[in-house]
């Protein structure tokens, strides 16, 4: 098996995540309590519910991201209400401007570090909404990276492969040597099998034991497997 060169990594779900005291603080001033921490913990299994091939194959990215927070409510125990609705229409307004997936995990960096230190290019090949440059740049993730693929700035969203085409053509990776990394298996795994790349599942939590691909709890497991060629 040829050695991996290029790493593509799915930013939302895997280098950022979603800034949940401020959704708890938007439902709160609207009356709904529920902690950020709450949030946080039904995140996994509204992602993993949202991960069917009739869902993704009915619904684009922007869809998804409401359906991803109603489910996201629905797992915390939240009901729907017009309090939630505005609370979410709010949060809507703020990712449009600013994105709302803007805390980065703390073993984030490192990970990318020993990434880089390994040898590899890294590209960030995102379903997005063409704020991922400057939200990165504001995260002090930009230059931890080699190049940014936003779906939104391309005119094509994963699953389809021509969004991984444009990172390769982009990069001047090579198809044999590059591995993608996601946190959906229906659009990350499917996509990147599509354009002939291998294919890595970041499973934080350990939600995909049937799924035929490569899992990772952490991308420090992953850095540990490229090293042992196990990508």
């Amino acid at each position: 098996m040829t050695p991996i060169e290029t790493v593509f990594l799915d930013a939302g779900g895997v280098l950022v995540h979603p800034n949940w005291p401020r959704v708890s603080g938007e439902l709160a001033r609207r009356g709904v309590q529920v902690s950020a921490a709450a949030l946080e913990a039904a995140d996994p299994r509204a992602r993993r519910r949202i991960d069917l091939p009739a869902t993704i194959g009915a619904t684009d990215d922007r869809s998804r991201g409401r359906l991803y927070f109603d489910l996201v409510l629905a797992q915390a125990g939240v009901p729907p209400s017009e309090a939630t609705r505005e609370a979410l229409d709010s949060l809507d307004e703020y990712h449009a401007r600013c994105n709302l997936w803007e805390v980065v995990p703390p073993d984030v960096p490192p990970a990318l570090a020993r990434l880089r230190q390994i040898g590899l290019q890294l590209v960030v090949v995102s379903n997005a909404n063409g704020t991922i440059g400057e939200m990165f740049g504001r995260l002090g993730l930009a230059d931890r990276v080699d190049l940014l693929i936003d779906s939104s700035v391309e005119g094509v969203e994963k699953p389809d492969p021509r969004l991984f085409e444009i990172a390769l053509a982009r990069s001047g990776a090579r198809r044999d040597a590059t591995v993608h990394v996601g946190d959906l298996y229906c659009v990350d795994v499917a996509g990147a099998r599509a354009a002939g790349l291998r294919a890595a599942l970041l499973d934080l939590a350990g939600l995909y034991g049937d799924a035929d691909c490569i899992r990772v709890r952490t991308l420090d497991e992953l850095c540990d497997r490229i090293e042992r060629r196990e990508v």
